[in-house]
């Protein structure tokens, strides 16, 4: 079995099964880390099989720099939409709104995740800082919610924060929860997005 790289840090792993005299392609998706460019023997992928969330391979590489912008990515527990709860969704709102450590630039909570782009500020790492906003709004709400880990991007300085921030904010009409923005209660930036 190979694997090969696809958009959105995703696998595309593709075994060859015969069936009779007839072989045919299987496709399956699974999200992992690729440790090389190209094509790579899913065997030297960790985890690779496991239901398990890459929390570690997550982790690899990762720097926590003061006063940097990240685009953090958080996912529920099985992917269960518990944000589709209005009460719940604010419940996290107010948590990041309240964070200390960190500067909000824009969020969007979707049923089943959350992205959020913020400058992390001066006195904790981003590892911790993450880690509290998913310990606070799991208290809150009253049940663990947050699968380990979460994704994180830091924006170069050539990328456009802006951009980045409307990109964020239309999650709901790429997925088809409403027809404008506007529409959808749970989320924010501190520019208006056009």
């Amino acid at each position: 079995m190979w694997s090969a790289k696809a958009e959105y840090g995703l696998f595309i792993n593709m075994e060859v099964a015969t069936r009779a005299s007839r072989p045919r392609m299987v496709m399956t998706l699974d999200v992992g880390v690729i440790q090389n460019v190209g094509a790579t023997p899913t065997s030297r992928l960790k985890n690779h099989n496991k239901s398990k969330p890459h929390s570690k391979n997550l982790r690899k590489g990762r720097y926590s720099a003061p006063n940097q912008i990240y685009l953090i990515t958080a996912v529920t527990q099985n992917r269960l939409p518990v944000f589709a709860d209005f009460y719940k969704a604010r419940q996290l709102i107010k948590v990041l709104k309240t964070e200390q450590h960190a500067h909000t630039l824009a969020f969007v909570v979707m049923p089943d995740h959350l992205h959020w782009l913020m400058a992390l500020g001066e006195q904790r790492q981003l590892s911790k800082v993450v880690q509290g906003i998913k310990s606070i709004s799991s208290r809150k709400i009253g049940h663990p919610l947050w699968q380990a880990g979460y994704y994180d991007h830091a924006l170069r300085a050539e990328e456009d924060i802006q951009a980045t921030a409307r990109y964020i904010v239309a999650n709901p009409l790429r997925a088809g929860l409403v027809e404008r923005i506007g529409d959808y209660p749970h989320w924010d930036a501190m520019w208006l997005c056009d």
